[in-house]
């Protein structure tokens, strides 16, 4: 089988394994797009996005548009005479972009399409409660994450699951899943399914309004928010505690479901135990992380920290 030129495009770690994957299969990886290098942190450091990092130690060569409609970026693709392009969690490209190799532009989504098209699928997955998922190559069209699949790959969802396990099981998943792909659309082979035009679904955008904890849900429900946040981006409450309100994220939880008769919110703590009341059972926290303080431990916190009586989740 001979390899159609590619151009891979994506930024986060997710991409990188399917890069590697695709390089490790000795596909003909002629150049990859990756977002723009920018200031991070405290010290403002120039960040590379970690493809650019994984492509520089590879010899790829580089292109970093900031806009993705302008000629030059055009020209400049152009220049590499892609047969067929790659996207792993990259951005919305236009037309002219995704129509350009004559193989077409296909995308690795980490959900079961038609579900979860958009920003997030593996967090919501999560917090929706849900006990399987996958991964899907679809061709890009001109919306989002609705062109044609090729393929898709199903997996379970553990009950204790976080986003940052099902996040690496889905990254070895997509990688095996987007070199099949390759090698059905190399050798002319390639069929695909029309996804249905249905209400789905949706992974909409992080934020701090959705990822924050409301302690009026069910145990249940409020425990699946905070495995499908952990440990990125972190579901997050305000704690009031006599005067002082404390920011509060909250990674490691597990639960009781349990008859009681405290207000929701209601903090309880021994010199071991940490644990918020919600209308049918406990969120018993075992890591969180205060604002301004390191993340640590509920048994750490507690040895320097005093909750009022009255200390409520709000």
């Amino acid at each position: 089988m001979n390899s159609p030129r590619i151009v891979f495009m994506g930024t986060p770690e997710f991409a990188v394994t399917i890069l590697s994957k695709l390089l490790q299969e000795k596909f003909n990886v002629v150049a990859v797009v990756t977002a723009p290098d920018r200031p991070a942190g405290r010290g403002r450091k120039i960040n590379q996005s970690a493809v650019k990092q994984f492509a520089l130690k590879n010899n790829l060569p580089v292109l970093q548009p900031t806009n993705l409609k302008s000629p030059s970026f055009f020209d400049e693709l152009n220049y590499y005479k892609p047969e067929l392009q790659i996207v792993v969690a990259f951005r919305m490209l236009p037309k002219i972009i995704w129509s350009l190799p004559k193989l077409g532009t296909f995308n690795l989504h980490a959900s079961l399409l038609p579900n979860y098209r958009g920003a997030a699928p593996i967090h919501w997955a999560i917090i929706n409660g849900e006990t399987k998922t996958g991964v899907t190559t679809f061709f890009i069209d001109d919306k989002i994450d609705t062109g044609e699949i090729i393929l898709q790959k199903e997996t379970h969802i553990l009950p204790n699951e976080t986003v940052g396990s099902l996040h690496d099981k889905l990254m070895v998943l997509g990688a095996d899943l987007v070199c099949k792909t390759v090698k059905l659309i190399a050798e002319n082979t390639v069929s695909t399914i029309k996804q249905p035009e249905r209400d789905t679904k949706l992974a909409p955008k992080l934020t701090s309004e959705n990822t924050r904890i409301d302690w009026s849900l069910d145990t249940k429900t409020i425990y699946n928010k905070i495995r499908g946040l952990n440990p990125f981006p972190v579901a997050w409450t305000e704690i009031q505690n006599g005067d002082e309100i404390l920011t509060t994220k909250l990674y490691e939880v597990h639960y009781d479901i349990i008859n009681h008769d405290l207000v929701v919110g209601k903090i309880l703590s021994t010199n071991k135990e940490l644990k918020i009341a919600t209308k049918d059972g406990f969120i018993k926290i075992d890591e969180l992380k205060l604002a301004g303080k390191k993340k640590m431990d509920s048994k750490s916190l507690l040895n320097g920290l005093s909750f009022q009586p009255n200390a409520i989740a709000l």
